[in-house]
């Protein structure tokens, strides 16, 4: 199924005060796989997941998801295939109520109300918060709010899910939540995010970021337990994979 396919080629963006971001990147991902995205602050992860959804341009390079390549004339197909959870979900949550944001997406490509209806519903069961759906997103906790985002995402019925950060500012049970819901999506999902613990739940793949470049693609596992890599990388071995501090042992 060629249309769920990203691949990105010799890609490279410098930002408009001339900060190369990127450099050189290369990568390929295919339907149903569940891939993180790892690396120090300023390694160039939001930069890479902007570049998925067309908010950045390559400067030099090519973005292709399936059969498109990222043009402007293509942006509006791509983005009905690619959804993203952003970091803060406030950036997303902007409508009176909750149903409101979340039937925004099917809305605007012109959908029957009915079937926009029905893509609500379904999304804001997905996610548990069927019983927010009239309230203001303003009121709403930081969990509640960003199942209210995956679920506006959810209801464009795309076939990639992006998410920047997504256990930001979660407390543990919101998190927990969160990943036991990732974990039933068959969605091709990627995952930029310090929460290292969080890629062991959920990715069997990692690609590490380092000032712009890829340094490595493997295993999840293989991954975090390469010291040296990790070191490089300005990263620390997930918690569970680290001894206890007390009896040094795992």
């Amino acid at each position: 199924m060629s249309h769920h396919i990203i691949e990105i080629k010799e890609l490279e963006y410098t930002y408009p005060d001339k900060t190369k971001a990127l450099s050189g990147l290369s990568l390929r991902i295919v339907h149903g796989e569940s891939v993180a995205i790892v690396g120090a602050n300023g390694a160039g992860k939001s930069t890479l997941l902007s570049h998925l959804i067309g908010v950045l341009v390559p400067t030099v390079g090519t973005v292709r998801i399936g059969d498109y390549p990222l043009t402007k004339q293509t942006l509006s197909h791509i983005r009905r295939c690619v959804g993203m959870v952003f970091q803060n979900p406030d950036d997303q949550l902007f409508m009176p109520t909750v149903f409101d944001d979340v039937a925004f997406g099917p809305l605007n490509l012109g959908l029957p109300i009915e079937e926009v209806e029905q893509r609500v519903i379904a999304a804001l069961e997905t996610v548990g918060a069927s019983h927010l759906k009239d309230r203001p997103p303003y009121k709403l906790s930081g969990g509640q709010k960003r199942s209210v985002a995956i679920a506006s995402v959810l209801s464009m019925l795309p076939d990639i899910l992006v998410m920047d950060e997504p256990t930001s500012g979660l407390d543990p049970k919101a998190r927990r939540q969160l990943i036991h819901l990732l974990q039933s999506f068959t969605h091709t999902k990627i995952i930029a995010t310090h929460d290292l613990d969080l890629v062991l739940d959920l990715c069997e793949r990692t690609i590490v970021l380092c000032d712009g470049i890829i340094i490595a693609d493997r295993p999840t596992v293989e991954i975090f337990k390469d010291e040296e890599l990790l070191s490089r990388a300005h990263l620390e071995k997930p918690m569970r994979m680290q001894g206890c501090p007390f009896c040094g042992q795992k």
